[in-house]
């Protein structure tokens, strides 16, 4: 493969990327989201992980179901008590980390 290919594919990767994350800042430039918008954006990154552990506690530990729920519950307790996305996570980790240790 030559060098110019190379040099193309990155441009040509650098611009999709970058395309779709300055067209909401064009759009919208000056203008402010509705309540309701806002509102359902500042929850995407829980409902993100959400999606993201529900499915795993059924297969976290074979036969031992319980551990996911621990971790789920933790995740929901920590969640509800307002923390960011990363706090969620390492909570949980810690949870279960604590968990698996004593039993």
């Amino acid at each position: 493969m030559s060098s110019s290919i190379i040099v193309l594919t990155i441009i040509g990767m650098g611009l999709v990327t970058y395309i779709p994350r300055m067209i909401p800042f064009v759009m919208f430039r000056g203008n402010e989201l509705p309540p309701f918008v806002q509102g359902v954006l500042k929850n995407v990154p829980y409902a993100t992980l959400g999606a993201l552990i529900f499915p795993a506690v059924f297969f976290i530990q074979e036969g031992n179901i319980l551990f996911g729920a621990v971790g789920m519950a933790a995740a929901f307790l920590i969640a509800f008590l307002g923390a960011n996305v990363i706090a969620v996570v390492l909570g949980s980790i810690a949870i279960l980390s604590a968990y698996s240790w004593l039993f």
